[in-house]
């Protein structure tokens, strides 16, 4: 099991107090964790099968205009069985909270470039490995590398490599700490802000299901600096949500 950083919490708590007094929030502060996460890289973790490429999906030729990094909350794709969950690894043998979905490459418009090349054989188990913690979905991580990592990055590797330094430099707030009464799609974005200085509150998409909180998507530059987005923030911030618990139990809150 590997070690936790500063609980999200805490970290925002002195952003707050830094601004209370007038002072910069620090820029040198530690990327936080969930609040209670675990993660144990399973000893018999195996990459997922590659699969035929959508014909209808595929956009090879659309330009890449700006990036997206979308943050999921585990628990309810546990909960809601989409979003590509491994039942095992990421739902029953671990605790995850905010987990990474993936880095999406965006257009201009409603077309998004996909499926840009053959994603060529399964993902080499060692890549799988290194990145389970973040993506703990072998289906997944093979998906976010065919459907979206073959649009911009010449290996998994690479693909990988990128987020996984986005993932790593964002702050994760702890969402279970916002009180169930005002848990709104407002309160989730203000939590992102609050724990990432210099991260633009237009540049929080709130996607949900069904009144449920789904996940984050975060707005990126071309060159990967966070911006607003240009096509919307999804859920208003009046919008009430409700939060799929992390632990074993789904109960709902």
């Amino acid at each position: 099991m590997r070690p936790l950083t500063i609980p999200a919490a805490l970290l925002a708590l002195s952003v707050t107090l830094a601004a209370c007094d007038g002072l910069p929030p620090a820029a040198s502060v530690p990327a936080a964790e969930v609040v209670g996460a675990t993660c144990d890289v399973p000893a018999d973790l195996t990459p997922a099968r590659p699969y035929r490429i959508p014909a209808d999906e595929a956009a090879p030729d659309v330009p890449v205009a700006f990036n997206m990094l979308a943050v999921s909350w585990s628990p309810q794709a546990c909960r809601s069985g989409k979003d590509y969950p491994d039942e095992r690894y990421q739902c029953a043998d671990n605790r995850f909270g905010l987990t990474l979905h993936g880095l999406w490459p965006n257009g201009a418009d409603n077309k998004h470039p996909r499926y840009c090349a053959a994603p060529g054989p399964a993902i080499p188990v060692e890549t799988v490995r290194k990145n389970f913690c973040m993506t703990p979905s072998p289906s997944l991580q093979q998906h976010e590398w065919a459907a979206h990592g073959t649009c911009g990055w010449d290996s998994p590797e690479a693909y990988f490599e990128q987020a996984a330094k986005m993932w790593n430099g964002l702050n994760k707030p702890d969402l279970e700490a916002i009180p169930a009464q005002r848990l709104t799609a407002g309160a989730i974005r203000d939590a992102f802000v609050a724990a990432n200085p210099g991260l633009p509150r237009e540049g929080v998409f709130i996607a949900t299901t069904d009144g449920w909180f789904r996940e984050a998507r975060l707005c990126y530059s071309k060159d990967y600096r966070p911006m607003r987005c240009p096509r919307g923030l999804g859920a208003p911030d009046r919008e009430r949500l409700k939060l799929a618990p992390t632990g074993p139990t789904q109960t709902t809150r």
